[in-house]
């Protein structure tokens, strides 16, 4: 959660750590992984167009990745609906995913998993 508020600053306010410059790409690459079946499947979703795997759909609203020179880290702001979920319950995760460290904000769901790997 603190990592999640402080990519938020530096995506905000990008002159607060020059080290620690974000780039934003128009595609995010997501692992997804079905756990009923053990189905794996690399999504490519671009930012605002819903991507879909099994009852869920997947918005990415920003994805950002380091510069070339950096050591490769990227990070999507994902919304998450399940279509199995009641009517106007709302998105089952709303937030920021990290490449590097997936556990740092994860999605927790009973069928499937998601990871973002890149952004490009």
């Amino acid at each position: 959660m603190i990592r999640a508020l402080l990519l938020a600053a530096l995506l905000a306010f990008p002159g607060l750590a020059s080290a620690q410059e974000w780039v934003p790409r128009r595609n995010a690459e997501i692992q997804a992984l079905d756990k009923v079946n053990a189905r794996i499947l690399t999504l490519r979703a671009t930012v605002g167009e819903p991507a879909r795997f099994g009852t869920l759909t997947i918005l990415v609203r920003a994805c950002h990745a380091r510069p070339a020179d950096e050591v490769p880290d990227a990070a999507a702001f994902l919304e998450i609906t399940d279509e199995r979920s009641p009517a106007g319950a709302g998105p089952v995760f709303r937030g920021w995913m990290f490449a590097d460290a997936p556990a740092v904000n994860m999605f927790e769901h009973p069928v499937y998993d998601l990871r973002i790997l890149s952004c490009r």
